[in-house]
């Protein structure tokens, strides 16, 4: 398989450039993933305005969704990032492995959500009724079903583009599920 480079600030387009400088400002640096989305012209703008696009899920249960989404989906470099994340947004670490597993033990309302998002990426959208009924009973409304269906595709789409590119994660590296149960 070819190797993927981590395209520099040089190296991409001047559109891409300002979104470079961009995220250097709000995060600290620019993240290898999304660099990578800068070997095409319109791929990291589109990506961010889409996953920066408003919903009804909050910041902590948009992570819920991303880490079990990632580990469905075996994904390290998403895994890392969101394990950071994850904590920045107030998880402990040993929620954070529950999260990747699909379940929240100490919180019945996040455990529908994890189970649903980790259901409907097992179940490539197909998703069992019982986990449908089950998330809905525990409070959440359609809106949201349609928000963590949006949610599960977005983070499907850094999955796979890691996945395909292999590209270095810059996050501290998550340790595998099955090592930490």
């Amino acid at each position: 398989m070819s190797t993927f480079n981590v395209p520099t600030r040089e190296e991409v387009s001047s559109k891409n450039q300002a979104i470079f400088d961009n995220l250097e400002k709000a995060v600290g640096f620019v993240p290898n993933l999304f660099a990578t989305y800068a070997h095409s012209e319109n791929a990291l703008e589109n990506y961010l305005t889409f996953s920066n696009a408003k919903t009804s899920l909050n910041a902590k249960q948009k992570e819920v969704v991303n880490l079990a989404v990632s580990q469905v989906n075996n994904c390290i470099y998403c895994l890392s990032a969101h394990t950071a994340i994850g904590k920045m947004n107030g998880f402990t670490d040993d929620q954070i492995l529950e999260l990747r597993a699909g379940v929240a033990s100490f919180d019945s309302k996040l455990d529908a959500l994890a189970r649903l998002a980790r259901n409907i990426t097992e179940n490539r959208g197909a998703t069992d009724a019982e986990v449908v009924d089950n998330f809905l009973n525990a409070g959440w409304t359609k809106e949201n079903l349609i928000d963590t269906i949006v949610l599960v595709g977005d983070k499907t789409i850094s999955n796979y583009i890691h996945s395909t590119t292999q590209v270095p994660v810059d996050f501290p590296v998550a340790q595998p599920l099955e090592a930490t149960v």
